[in-house]
């Protein structure tokens, strides 16, 4: 056990003093639009094939990009604590104005940059990157140049950008006003929603059920002005693919993570051909609650009288531990994050729901979000976020536009720490309920990514094609909501959650579209990384962080073949996946046979 007591609250202080009214971030703020301003001049200097010695002027342009992606990143990686930090800090929401104002004109900058980097032939762009120091960055400005042909013009890429602060992040920005002032009365007080969200883990049936009445009523009574930002969202994006001759609202997501569309439907065939399992772990569930069926309120209900709790002290020293039977490097780099107080954990009022890791690469240093009471829930996902840690940190030495991962396989290095967290709590467990309990937990996530996100990408899927056509009222986004969940729980459950696309942050996020099937991917893939890692022991570690490394400069079917030797576009790897969360689940239904 440490012998340093750790604090639940992070430290802001050392990055930016002074909060939401810091001088200092100002200062950040105005020396970044500076090095902006620097950057369009050398990018506007910039003759694709008029220059002397190309490669010398793209040189220059790509050490000045360097500079500015880390402003930026650092900005906005501040704001975004801020806000989760406090909903009610208004400053905060300024400076996110001025940050999204920051991040349009750099945006702006470099699709100068791409239009004139898509004026090279294959032949010719080949030859830039020979023998030279722009050679480690062949991948990224590769897929910038393909990106950049496949878009409008420089002038229509520049107006939509402009259009975008306050037409499409506008709206984004909106749901975060919207989800902050509103309240679910529970008892005596007012629960913001991150703190009503943790009473769905309450072993009282009455309070979950009544906490969920309402939650449904709180989301309906907002359900207009949300159907509203949700309709111009998709709005926005559907008329931009449509300028851009886009015909596949899958494209710019698939894109975005690297991955192909072949890849994405063989992972979401297996699935479908595997429910039937966690079919019958949530009809074993709803019988060892005394229940015919579970509703969506009794998902995520405890099981038996354990008490598995454990202080936030506890929780850090078990991951630590843990993290220390894979590898050394992952343990230093989660001890590190407790001692220097990288970590938002404290459960009190104002928050905001939810839980993130950012990363700010000016200090090279993490900053993970969450609310943490204390649940097996809480360890794994204080576990989840620091392996997006882990990432940023294995990544810590590499050229910085080699490290934009994209969110799949960001989500498979925090899935990966999850699993090491969550297999040793059951195999740590004492006693046979224990057992079952943690056991219980860790299907949980099973559910929550093959099922749960599965309805997600169903309901985003139905809704675009709908929206396609015109406005979606409030009634059917409710209908499509409730037939993708239907679906997608194999309709396994009694009372669904139909105003589910008004509570779910992840349907709003404006940076990548489709923010769902990525978990599921990054969970599956995970898993085959953690057999590999059980196969070979401590030694894997330096392998996997060669995985890591690789993240940013490969397509997801190259990163697999090489580093485990499996084509994605196959069902055969997720069936195999799959069947790990199978295993779990027989194990619980043999536990529970009496």
């Amino acid at each position: 056990m440490s012998i340093i007591a750790y604090q639940d609250s992070w430290d802001l202080e050392g990055l930016f003093p002074g909060g939401s009214n810091s001088p200092k971030f100002r200062e950040h703020l105005a020396i970044s639009m500076d090095e902006i301003a620097k950057l369009s001049t050398y990018v506007h200097k910039f003759e694709p094939l008029k220059e002397a010695v190309d490669e010398d002027a793209l040189q220059q342009i790509v050490e000045q990009f360097e500079i500015v992606v880390k402003k930026v990143r650092q900005a906005g990686a501040f704001v975004s604590c801020l806000e989760a930090q406090n909903m009610e800090d208004k400053e905060a929401s300024t400076l996110r104005g001025r940050v999204t104002e920051l991040s349009a004109a750099f945006q702006n900058v470099l699709t100068i940059l791409d239009g004139k980097l898509s004026l090279y032939s294959d032949i010719e762009w080949n030859s830039l990157f020979k023998g030279n120091e722009l050679e480690q960055l062949y991948f990224v400005l590769s897929e910038r140049r393909t990106a950049a042909n496949e878009k409008l013009s420089e002038v229509e890429e520049t107006l939509i950008n402009k259009l975008s602060v306050d037409g499409y992040f506008g709206w984004g920005q909106m749901y975060d006003t919207i989800v902050g002032k509103i309240q679910i009365p529970f008892q005596e007080e007012k629960l913001s929603v991150g703190q009503a969200a943790n009473k769905f883990s309450s072993p009282d049936r009455s309070v979950r059920k009544n906490v969920f009445s309402e939650w449904e009523k709180a989301w309906d009574a907002n359900g207009e002005v949300l159907a509203k930002t949700l309709n111009h969202l998709a709005g926005f994006r559907l008329n931009v693919y449509e300028m851009r001759g886009w015909n596949s609202f899958l494209k710019e997501p698939l894109d975005i993570n690297r991955m192909q569309e072949k890849t994405l439907q063989a992972m979401w065939n297996a699935i479908s051909k595997n429910k039937q399992p966690f079919v019958q772990f949530l009809d074993r569930k709803a019988k060892l609650l005394g229940l015919d069926k579970l509703s969506w309120y009794d998902l995520d209900a405890p099981l038996g009288k354990v008490e598995t709790k454990m202080s936030y002290q506890e929780g850090a020293d078990f991951i630590i531990k843990h993290f220390e039977q894979f590898g050394i490097e992952m343990a230093a780099f989660a001890k590190k994050a407790f001692e220097d107080r990288w970590i938002e954990a404290e459960d009190r009022k104002g928050k905001r729901p939810g839980g993130f890791h950012t990363y700010f690469p000016e200090s090279a240093q993490s900053r993970i979000f969450m609310t943490y009471s204390g649940t097996p829930s809480n360890v794994s996902t204080l576990a989840h976020e620091l392996g997006h840690g882990f990432h940023t940190y294995a990544m810590r030495d590499m050229h910085t536009l080699n490290r934009n991962y994209a969110m799949n396989v960001a989500e498979t290095a925090s899935t990966f720490a999850e699993m090491i967290v969550s297999d040793a709590a059951v195999k740590a467990a004492s006693t046979e309920e224990e057992k079952l309990v943690l056991l219980e937990d860790k299907i949980q996530r099973s559910i929550a990514l093959l099922m749960n996100i599965h309805a997600r990408f169903l309901f985003e899927t139905k809704y675009y094609e709908e929206r396609r056509n015109g406005l979606v009222p409030k009634e059917q986004l409710n209908t499509l909501m409730l037939a993708a969940q239907k679906e997608a729980y194999g309709d396994a459950l009694a009372e669904y959650h139909p105003s589910f696309w008004a509570s779910k942050l992840h349907f709003y996020i404006t940076g990548v579209p489709f923010y769902n099937f990525p978990y599921t991917f990054g969970f599956l893939f995970s898993l085959g990384i953690y057999a590999k890692a059980l196969e070979e022991g401590k030694g894997y570690e330096e392998k996997y962080i060669a995985l890591l490394r690789d993240t940013a400069s490969m397509t997801v079917e190259e990163l697999a073949y090489k580093h485990l030797q499996v084509d994605l576009t196959r069902e055969d790897f997720w069936n195999s996946a799959i069947q790990q969360c199978i295993n779990d689940v027989e194990e619980f239904l043999e536990l529970t046979n009496s």
